[in-house]
């Protein structure tokens, strides 16, 4: 169906995998970055003379939110409104599994393409097994042995981006749109002891899970830089996994990529963790 995706977060830990799943599978891809290389465009969401070059001849869109706009939604929903009356006609919007359609931040850009969007797909995927290898939790488990949290005995179905990029993949390119909405979960519930755990087995030392306040985790992620606001969205997340909010297991990401999604320990033996 689509002749040319553009991947905005073309750099980031989703967006990378899909743009070289799209060049496996032979599909011309715009990859769109703040710092391009040569062969990426120049995209900024804070800067609207970016998106017209952006949007040349696209005809389907991945849209992975902003990490630090102030207005997310408002943001975001301009350009996609732009590039409708560019041509492009599929959208294909990364949120996240505690994010409703109406909810905040990219929960607002849901209910907007599913009112006025012709062909959609929101994928709402639980937390990243790539967190632990090269996101938030990989400095403290190289430098202190050690996971921080405030999820408590919260237990998650951690997914692997590989696998949310290949439902993007198949989202984008199908012959008909799903116009639905898509939380994606791995196949196993585990806390953040449990995973402490394996990634000690994998790395030969003991890494330990600490267990913070919501209040304390939300400083943490203030020391290392974070904008309040985000700091505190983080941490609240976590209070909501520690409620029970994300234990539940479904069947969204097999039934979009064809197999079963990959297992932690799939993911911790190619995680290099353990160099």
């Amino acid at each position: 169906m689509s002749t040319l995706v553009l991947v905005t977060g073309g750099t980031g830990k989703t967006g990378r995998r899909l743009a070289s799943q799209l060049r496996a599978k032979g599909i011309h891809r715009r990859i769109a970055s703040r710092t391009p290389k040569s062969d990426e465009c120049h995209f900024d969401w804070d800067q609207p003379r970016t998106w017209e070059p952006a949007l040349a001849n696209v005809s389907a869109a991945y849209l992975v939110a902003p990490s630090a706009a102030s207005d997310t939604a408002t943001t975001m929903i301009k350009f996609i409104q732009r590039a409708i009356e560019r041509g492009v006609s599929r959208f294909v919007l990364l949120s996240a599994s505690l994010l409703p359609a109406g909810g905040p931040a990219m929960g607002q850009v849901h209910l907007w393409l599913q009112q006025n969007a012709s062909q959609w797909t929101v994928l709402r995927p639980s937390w990243f097994m790539q967190n632990f290898s090269e996101g938030q939790h990989l400095a403290s488990i190289r430098d202190e042995n050690a996971i921080y949290s405030a999820a408590e005995d919260g237990r998650v179905p951690f997914i692997s981006a590989d696998d949310i990029a290949e439902a993007a993949l198949t989202a984008l390119t199908r012959d008909t749109a799903l116009n639905a909405d898509l939380v994606l979960t791995g196949g196993e519930l585990l806390t953040y002891d449990d995973v402490a755990d394996r990634i000690s087995k994998v790395v030969g030392r003991t890494i330990s899970h600490r267990r913070l306040s919501t209040d304390e985790l939300a400083a943490r992620y203030r020391s290392v830089g974070l904008a309040p606001i985000h700091a505190q969205g983080l941490a609240a997340m976590d209070a909501a996994i520690a409620a029970g909010a994300e234990t539940r297991v479904t069947n969204c990401a097999a039934q979009m990529t064809g197999h079963s999604p990959i297992t932690f320990d799939a993911f911790l033996k190619a995680s290099g963790l353990d160099a």
